[in-house]
């Protein structure tokens, strides 16, 4: 496999989500959206990313910026720092909450992950952030 990125954010999860969409694209890129739960794969990236989070779906729809707002350079940059900090906090678990920082996200800066993978990723660290009142950089979590 050439490169694999397996994103598995759960905070909380109801038992019995039903998949209640499911849209492909010619791209290859297919999207499951499930009560809550947002999934983006792209099999010749050979990548994957789940995300599981109560209201981040409908906040992503109502109050996050459209997408083509951000540039897919800046969304990198965001991005990168937003992982670095994560996963920095998954390795402390006795300084940072468990329940909020489980796993580690397999972010690499040179590959192109694509401009939908990039707006979700960025748009759930800043849900992320003002939901949990947390500080995942050196800029405050706006909208």
């Amino acid at each position: 496999m050439k490169f694999l990125i397996y994103i598995l954010i759960i905070l909380v999860c109801f038992i019995g989500c039903n998949t209640s969409k499911i849209v492909n694209t010619n791209n290859n890129i297919q999207q499951t959206t499930s009560n809550d739960t947002i999934r983006i794969a792209n099999d010749s990236l050979e990548y994957e990313i789940i995300i599981i989070e109560p209201g981040f779906d409908s906040w992503l729809v109502s109050t996050a910026k459209p997408e083509g707002f951000y540039s897919q350079s800046y969304l990198e940059t965001r991005n990168y720092i937003y992982v670095t900090e994560w996963n920095s906090r998954v390795l402390q678990p006795l300084r940072f909450n468990q329940n909020l920082y489980e796993m580690q996200i397999d972010y690499s800066k040179g590959i192109d992950y694509g401009y939908d993978v990039n707006y979700k990723l960025y748009n759930y660290f800043i849900y992320f952030q003002l939901t949990y009142k947390q500080q995942l950089g050196p800029f405050v979590p706006r909208i």
